[in-house]
């Protein structure tokens, strides 16, 4: 086993952008074809697996814990659509769900359902295959064929395929080169998918009649410009199919009869730069959610006849951003967030009254779930928190009262040894930025290694969830702290805004005030941050500003080679992603960019400890992003840690496939992770049971 890291060869590359010239001696990994670049990945994992193998008794045991947490033959609560009721079934040593219903006529209850029909297996569809990931699922209305799209490399490019449930069987229907995303129209006969261009994004929408030729079909919709990508969705009323056509910052979306899916489209608005909305039906009108006017966004209606005539219904409002809305018959439900937490408002129509369901947690992640029916009186809600296992609820929307349908069953584990609480920090230009922390009762009031988390981009919002993976890392007496820092929107827009374009370095700079903080305030004895994709970045810039405060940093996926992604307009998702990250060909973000893109910032300096995971077939990071990455920092490193990386050549953006798998490549994590942090064994506080 090699005890010395691979030396990566340096080849001569300049790249001259608005006159400044920089040196990219590593650019020929970006040649998949090129022997030698595999030569080299193949290298770095036997270094790596050199390095890791004295934890391979801690990754074991951590593997085990895992597994014995959790319920392996676990199922989810049923949903009802029309006579039956879905869902999916886990069974101990498969890595994948099955996909079963019974058949139960409405008003009848749940338990007088016939018996169950297990009409997808996933595991069998996985047979034999290195990876597997199942994109989109639909059923037809009839309740007889099922339509789904199969991913069997981790490129993100599917074959669809159509199962008649009846039977088991294929249909003849097979359509290669797809999106995820597959969707029944309401005729019966016709099934909408979306085709990728050469950048990977999905652009075109097209109908195919079942039992025809995939020759024959219609294209719906195209998308040409470049910054834009396409998706489609049902109405819960099955009125209508809805063609959005989405960039980062702009909409607009397309209404086609569900039933006669062969005729013209309506557009809802024209777009607009810099204005965003989508659409829901109910009864007569539409429901638009938009920011238009409305910085924090609103809800306008507008008759179905005349979609762009918008009127007020729920006005904008300074202290709240919403964030999505389901019609129902008779009641509106609204997501939004207030004070860095999430809110669900239920809206009676006929009265005009509403109320806020209240939650038990000061910190917690609650979302609405699965409501397939638009005249439910009864909503299927989604609870949890840092220290709460995931839970189902059936919320009445009339007399509020809420029956648990079903709680995650975590093995070992008593809520009650742990503390979750929410923290507030000081960024360094005033703003306040919220912190979600889980750590056991037993060691508040203690200094103590923490694992600190970040993301930060995209407005996505890093929701203070439960993990039963991350049990394994408080009973070692080690806290989770997550940094809701800008670039997320968990405060709402203006928290998004002030973390891209050229205010990204608010991201980096929010994560480096919470880790000052949680050391000042001696919750942190010590730190490790990781974070995956552009969450990856995070740790990368946070890495070259600031590797004094970190012991250990693991990059999953990471988008480190910002600066050459977003000049190479041929790579995937490019053009879409100026609007996030700003386009370099401009002077004023290329110097931006260059300041703070963690492959141009890699200094002579002493490093924290680094893990670097890549997926081979990644089409959203590029593998060669952490190898490049890598190379680059071992060539500057004054300190003894080490960096490892690790590519799979099985999986892309998301890792490895099958729980099990992820279950071993989060040990793996961990194992690193804790060998630097020289804690190794489950500590037994005098709360444990």
């Amino acid at each position: 086993m090699p005890t010395s890291p691979p030396v990566a060869p340096k080849r001569p590359h300049s790249i001259t952008t608005h006159g400044v010239t920089r040196e990219d001696p590593y650019a020929w990994m970006q040649d998949r074809e090129d022997p030698a670049v595999r030569a080299y990945l193949d290298a770095e994992n036997a270094y790596t697996d050199a390095q890791v193998e004295p934890t391979a008794q801690l990754r074991k045991a951590l593997y085990e814990e895992m597994l014995a947490r959790i319920d392996e033959s676990d199922q989810s609560v049923p949903v009802r659509q029309d006579d039956w009721l879905y869902y999916t079934r886990m069974v101990k040593g498969q890595d994948y769900p099955l996909h079963c219903r019974r058949h139960c006529p409405k008003g009848r209850p749940e338990a007088d359902a016939g018996p169950e029909q297990v009409y997808l297996d996933e595991n069998a569809l996985a047979e034999d295959q290195e990876f597997f990931a199942l994109g989109d699922l639909d059923i037809r209305k009839a309740h007889d064929l099922a339509a789904y799209t199969v991913d069997l490399s981790g490129d993100e490019r599917y074959t669809l395929f159509v199962r008649d449930l009846s039977t088991g069987t294929l249909h003849g229907t097979t359509i290669e080169d797809v999106a995820d995303e597959v969707l029944w129209a309401m005729d019966g006969t016709s099934l909408l998918y979306l085709r990728l261009d050469d950048a990977h994004r999905p652009f075109q929408v097209w109908r195919h009649e079942l039992g025809s030729d995939p020759e024959s079909d219609q294209l719906v919709f195209e998308e040409l410009d470049e910054a834009f990508y396409v998706g489609i969705r049902l109405t819960r009323s099955e009125r209508f199919i809805v063609i959005g056509s989405h960039s980062q910052v702009t909409s607009e979306e397309h209404l086609l009869d569900a039933k006669a899916p062969g005729g013209p489209l309506r557009v809802v608005a024209p777009r607009r730069q810099d204005v965003e909305y989508t659409v829901e039906h109910r009864r007569e009108h539409l429901l638009v959610l938009t920011n238009h006017e409305a910085p924090t966004f609103a809800v306008r209606r507008a008759p179905i006849d005349a979609p762009a005539t918008w009127e007020p219904f729920i006005d904008v409002r300074e202290d709240v951003t919403i964030e999505d809305v389901e019609a129902f018959d008779d009641w509106i439900v609204v997501s939004q967030r207030r004070d860095a937490l999430r809110e669900i408002v239920v809206h009676e129509v006929e009265s005009g009254e509403h109320h806020v369901i209240e939650m038990p947690d000061p910190v917690y992640a609650a979302w609405v779930g699965a409501n397939p029916d638009p005249a439910t009186a009864v909503l299927r809600l989604g609870y949890t928190s840092l220290g709460v296992p995931h839970s189902v609820f059936d919320y009445d929307l009339r007399t509020r009262a809420r029956t648990l349908r079903k709680q995650q069953r975590v093995f070992g584990f008593d809520p009650d040894t742990v503390v979750t609480e929410r923290l507030w920090v000081e960024a360094a230009d005033g703003a306040s930025i919220p912190v979600s922390l889980v750590r056991r009762r037993a060691d508040v009031g203690k200094s103590i290694p923490v694992w600190m988390y970040g993301y930060g981009s995209y407005g996505a919002n890093s929701s203070p969830t439960f993990s039963t993976t991350r049990v394994s890392l408080l009973e070692r007496g080690i806290g989770v702290a997550i940094a809701h820092v800008r670039g997320g929107a968990i405060k709402g827009r203006t928290w998004y805004e002030d973390g891209k374009l050229l205010r990204k370095k608010n991201t980096f700079t929010d994560f480096i005030a919470v880790a000052e903080a949680l050391k000042a305030r001696g919750i942190a004895s010590s730190l490790a941050m990781y974070g995956g994709s552009a969450g990856g970045l995070l740790v990368g810039a946070v890495a070259n500003e600031r590797p004094d405060l970190f012991e250990v940093a693991i990059a999953d996926v990471p988008f480190v080679d910002v600066l050459n992604t977003m000049l190479d307009e041929s790579l995937p998702l490019t053009v879409v992603e100026w609007e996030e990250w700003g386009n370099p060909n401009e002077p004023e973000t290329f110097e931006y960019m260059a300041s703070y893109a963690p492959y141009e910032n890699v200094a002579a300096q002493d490093y924290p400890a680094m893990l670097l995971l890549a997926g081979w077939t990644d089409p959203r990071v590029s593998y060669w992003e952490p190898a490049k990455f890598t190379a680059r920092l071992r060539e500057h490193n004054t300190g003894s840690r080490p960096i490892l990386l690790r590519t799979h050549f099985e999986a892309g953006h998301g890792g490895p496939s099958g729980r099990y798998a992820a279950y071993e490549e989060t040990a793996f994590i961990y194992a690193f992770a804790l060998e630097q942090l020289g804690v190794h064994s489950a500590q037994q506080s005098p709360t444990d049971s």
